[in-house]
């Protein structure tokens, strides 16, 4: 199974490993991601502003590029996918903003077709849930996490808008939960799970962010839970900055580590 792959600027940086064990996970399951040539940064948030463009022009072109290969774009950072998603989105259900996109897509080196929205956007989890088969992946762990008490962090931007994301139901999901058993871990439910961290208001506001975090990490520990698992750099960063007493990890490591791919790294 081939898919194209938007790794994002923070997977470059300042979270090696989530990318690190995407990859090495995908070989493992058949499934290889394609990177994109000369993808830009998405923009990190999605501007709801409809005469706001030019942020949003890298995102369609990631877009535009899966298309040309016949191929679902695939995400791994929550960010990148919230932008990629609303955009698309956007791209699909305002004809005025397709419009002055393509006009301005138009004006490229070498321009392609113009686009409407045709891409499917997955995140990497919906992946492993809608295209490989949980049942799939619990048939080539290699080292089950029996034992283990994970607690699933969703956080804000694989849930929400719900209508536009369509990841999961955003007041009560399971995917994470049901890739926890997958890898043979027991997956603790907490309230504060599908909460915000406050990672877009830590410049702004740091003690509501701290707040915020610690209220997820304080919710999880409370339930039992021995380690953190998430999909989200801000986030991770978030938790860990506040002082989170459990250990916050991305999933992508621990998918890793039950296929038996993972290698020793430091922690990014």
């Amino acid at each position: 199974m081939k898919v194209s792959y938007f790794p994002g600027c923070t997977l470059r940086t300042k979270a090696k490993d989530l990318d690190r064990y995407a990859r090495r996970s995908a070989e493992a399951l058949g499934v290889e991601l394609c990177e994109i040539e000369d993808w830009q940064c998405c923009g990190g948030v999605f501007v709801s502003a409809k005469d706001e463009i030019a942020t949003k022009l890298s995102s369609v072109r990631a877009l535009a590029d899966a298309k040309a290969h016949g191929q679902p774009l695939v995400t791994v950072c929550s960010a990148c996918h919230n932008v990629i998603k609303q955009t698309n989105h956007a791209m699909q259900t305002d004809p005025d903003f397709a419009a002055k996109v393509n006009r301005y897509m138009a004006q490229d080196k070498n321009p392609g077709e113009p686009y409407g929205g045709e891409t499917e956007v997955i995140h990497y989890l919906e992946l492993l849930r809608d295209k490989v088969g949980f049942d799939k992946i619990k048939a080539a762990v290699k080292n089950p996490l029996t034992g283990k008490k994970i607690a699933a962090y969703y956080g804000c931007m694989l849930l929400r808008p719900g209508k536009v994301m369509a990841f999961d139901d955003p007041e009560n999901p399971s995917l994470m939960e049901d890739f926890i058993r997958a890898l043979g871990a027991e997956p603790v439910i907490y309230p504060a799970r599908n909460e915000c961290c406050g990672g877009y208001v830590v410049l702004e506001d740091p003690e509501s962010a701290e707040k915020k975090s610690r209220t997820v990490a304080t919710s999880a520990e409370s339930h039992g839970a021995e380690m953190i698992v998430t999909a989200c750099p801000l986030c991770r960063y978030n938790l860990v900055k506040n002082g989170s007493s459990l250990p916050v990890v991305y999933f992508t490591e621990l998918l890793a580590e039950a296929l038996g791919v993972k290698e020793d790294s430091n922690a990014e």
